[in-house]
């Protein structure tokens, strides 16, 4: 068994819970605080106290402000004007697909399983991921922070996820890139094992009987897949 597994569940699985960022799309913090820093005049460093290190980006993740909103206060932060549909591309244009996983979306879907998305994240993001991939398309059920007005690791987001994978905690598999987040979703009953690589979650999957070996998916078949920055 892989380490990050939890023990063997008694039944087989009937759902699997993804993480979105770094599991499904690679994503950078570094490259949105340069593309809105360089539309408000300031560096990306300074961007990321602004945002990030101010909690502003989280404001924007639980849902309490949109996009509207967060033009706002960056208008008055930095005392500037700034196109809004600007800043909505400046702010999602971050992502690069995990081409990997698109073929273990398909197959366990094909086999009839239940995929559920827990994922802190905006709007912004949801809209800008759609209209470049439809992998969101093979979920059942997104469970995103900006309609429960919660991120992870809160409790509330593990209870939103518990009520979308109609079925017991310990029949549901949860991955996730960020090892205190999967660790909490184990503290609500759910089976849980960190995301490192598509191989790596290939894996975790065979340690709970699904063996999937479907073209595309080994992550030596896309040399190069990083997080860019």
């Amino acid at each position: 068994m892989t380490k990050s597994a939890t023990n063997l569940p008694a039944g087989p699985l009937k759902t699997i819970v993804f993480d979105m960022g770094n599991v499904l799309v690679f994503f950078s913090h570094d490259r949105m605080c340069r593309q809105i820093g360089k539309l408000c005049g300031c560096s990306g460093d300074e961007m990321r106290v602004q945002l990030l290190e101010s909690g502003l980006q989280w404001e924007f993740e639980r849902g309490l402000i949109d996009e509207k909103i967060l033009h706002m206060r960056l208008e008055e932060i930095f005392n500037c004007r700034i196109d809004l549909a600007a800043l909505c591309r400046a702010t999602a244009d971050i992502f690069t697909l995990n081409d990997t996983i698109v073929p273990v979306l398909d197959e366990l879907k094909h086999r009839g399983l239940r995929l559920v998305l827990l994922s802190n994240t905006c709007r912004t993001h949801v809209q800008f991921i759609r209209e470049h991939w439809d992998f969101l398309d093979r979920f059942d059920q997104l469970v995103v922070s900006y309609e429960v007005g919660a991120i992870k690791p809160e409790d509330a987001m593990y209870r939103a996820a518990l009520n979308a994978i109609e079925c017991r905690p310990e029949e549901a598999l949860y991955t996730d890139d960020i090892a205190p987040y999967v660790a909490k979703g184990r503290s609500f009953g759910l089976n849980a094992a960190v995301f490192t690589t598509t191989e790596k979650f290939l894996a975790d999957l065979r340690d709970y009987g699904i063996e999937i070996d479907a073209p595309g998916c080994r992550d030596s078949e896309y040399p190069g897949r990083s997080v860019s920055s």
